[in-house]
Order: C-alpha cells, then sequence, then structure tokens
C-alpha cells in the first residue's frame, strides 16, 4: 500500500484524504491544529456511505477506506514513508514558503511535493529549496474527491520527471490532470472561471440582469454543456463545418463584445450589497453548511451519471 501524507486537514486537505483512500493508497493527516486530524476523519465517515450509494468508492467497503486514513500528531511521523506529500495550508506566501521549507527538509527524498495552493505560484515558494525539482502545484476543484480535474503546475525547476509521476498519480487516483507546460498567474482553471466572474459582476452592477438571472443562465443553460463538454468541444459541434466554421461565423460577435469587457467592477464596492442581499433571500446565511452537504450531494449523482452516461454512450 502506498503511503501518501496530507498537510493541512481542512476542506481540500479531507477531500484529498478521501480521495487517495479511495484510490488504494494509506493517508497519513497532519495539521498545524492537532484537533484538525481527528475532525477531518470524522467528517470523512460521515459521507462514505453516500459515496458507496453512488458507487464511487471504487468497489471498496467505507470501513476500508475510512481505515486507510490516519490522524498523526507528529510532522515526521506523518512525512515517513510517503511517496506523495499534499499541501493544503492557507493562501499566504509566508507561510507556503515556510511549511515548504519543513517539507522538504522532512520528507523521503523521492517524495513529490505538491501544494494545492489556488493562486500562488510556485516558484515562490519553492525557490531556495534544495529539493525543489520535486515540488510543484496540484490545484483541485473543490472537493477534489467529487471533482477530477487537477491542475499540475510546474516551476521553472521542476524537474519533467516530477510532472510526469505527479500526472500518473493523479491518473491512477481517477482524476483528470491538466498539465500546464509553464506556470501563470490563475493557472488555467481560475482564469477561465475569473472571466465568467468578471462578467458576471458587470452584468450585475450596470443593471442588465439580476442575480438569478445570472445563475439561471449559467446552471440551466451553459453548464449542461459544460459539464461533459469543454469550450472548444462545444463550439466544434455548434457549427455545421466544425470549430473553423463556427469561428467564421461569429467571431465578430466576439470580437465586438470584447471591448465593452474591458471595464473592472469592485467586487466589494456598492454591487456586493445587491448581490449579498439577493443570495440571501435564496440561501439564509445560517443555512449555507446545510446547502454545502447538498452541494456534495448533487455533485456525487452527477458523478454516478456521468460514469453511468460514458459506460452507456461512451467518452
Amino acid at each position: 500500500m502506498t503511503r501518501t501524507a496530507i498537510i493541512g486537514s481542512g476542506f481540500i486537505g479531507r477531500a484529498w484524504a478521501i480521495s487517495f483512500a479511495r484510490a488504494g493508497h494509506e493517508v497519513r493527516l497532519w495539521d498545524h491544529d492537532p484537533q484538525a486530524p481527528d475532525d477531518a476523519r470524522a467528517y470523512i465517515a460521515t459521507v462514505l456511505d453516500d459515496l458507496q450509494r453512488n458507487d464511487l468508492l471504487n468497489g471498496h467497503a467505507p470501513a476500508d477506506v475510512l481505515a486507510r486514513i490516519h490522524p498523526e500528531s507528529d510532522l515526521q511521523a506523518a512525512l515517513d514513508g510517503a511517496v506523495h506529500v499534499q499541501e493544503n495550508t492557507p493562501e499566504k506566501l509566508d507561510v507556503k514558503i515556510e511549511v515548504f521549507i519543513m517539507l522538504d527538509r522532512a520528507a523521503p527524498p523521492d517524495a513529490v511535493i505538491a501544494s494545492s495552493t489556488s493562486a500562488i505560484l510556485p516558484s515562490l515558494f519553492t525557490e531556495g529549496l534544495a529539493g525543489r525539482h520535486r515540488c510543484l502545484v496540484i490545484h483541485p476543484i473543490n472537493p477534489p474527491y467529487l471533482i477530477p480535474a487537477a491542475e499540475v503546475v510546474p516551476a521553472p525547476w521542476t524537474a519533467p520527471e516530477t510532472v510526469e509521476r505527479a500526472r500518473n498519480f493523479l491518473l491512477a487516483a481517477g482524476h483528470a490532470p491538466l498539465v500546464m507546460k509553464k506556470e501563470l498567474d490563475g493557472f488555467i482553471m481560475n482564469r477561465m472561471q475569473g472571466a465568467l466572474l468578471e462578467e458576471a459582476f458587470r452584468l450585475v452592477a450596470d443593471g442588465y440582469a439580476t442575480v438569478e438571472d445570472v445563475d439561471t443562465g449559467i446552471r440551466d443553460g451553459l453548464a449542461l454543456r459544460w459539464s461533459f463538454m469543454g469550450p472548444f468541444e462545444t463550439i466544434d459541434l455548434n457549427a455545421p463545418g466544425g470549430i473553423r466554421d463556427y469561428c467564421e461565423r461569429y467571431q465578430s460577435i466576439y470580437s465586438r463584445l470584447f471591448p465593452q469587457m474591458q471595464r473592472r467592477v469592485d467586487w466589494s464596492g456598492p454591487v456586493m450589497d445587491e448581490i449579498e442581499t439577493a443570495r440571501s433571500k435564496r440561501l439564509p446565511r445560517e443555512k449555507l453548511r446545510e446547502r454545502l452537504v447538498w452541494r456534495d450531494r448533487r455533485l456525487m449523482a452527477l458523478a454516478a451519471h456521468k460514469r453511468k452516461s460514458t459506460s452507456e454512450i461512451g467518452d
């Protein structure tokens, strides 16, 4: 059984733990907060039955998956024997630098050390490390045990062998790795999500649409295709002659829109009152945690549906 280490046991850490344990790995959980690993394991125990009902445990019993997850109070004990280390500490550069110094010193010399950071370039916290060649970013979409995509982002000095090992590790665990050729602010997914959010805020701030209209347009419109096709495949199928035909027909529409999209709306400005009020009417703040459970159960059902559809219709 391959040993993995999860450093930081919050939302992302516990989700990675499920993914790794489901794939058959032994998982050691460590956190700066001594109680966090036990809390993470307790949370994991509450979702495994739902995952099994949706056939999302790779045929393993919930008790067997849970038995592979071990909270650790000692960092060295968590790292000993690990072939893959996944760091999930707060999104602060000084914290990442400090943690990666510790991990590089204490992890086995052949272990891959990956950060789940959403936005910090790997070069900013790995440059001074003796083992910087084995460090990179593996950024998931939350929660990674239900959303397969994960970005593999190398620093300029990350060894190609490290990138390939990370990619193969993710594939074997059922993930869909996006391997970047080089690092870039926002990576891939947050740059695409950011473009969408920027336009969503503009549409509301400028009085063209309500918050619910925007959510409806994605939820009941674009996302239905995007749940099984990317943007390039979408337009490839949206014109009789394929992607070149689509661009010849419709590029002028987007070139006309683009100049209108070059103005930012301050997300924390006056528009926030409107958006927060609208969301609070739809979802009272005290029910946020309850809605998170709903989200994950919907994602389980979607993952099960996609797996069934792939087997019956094709990928």
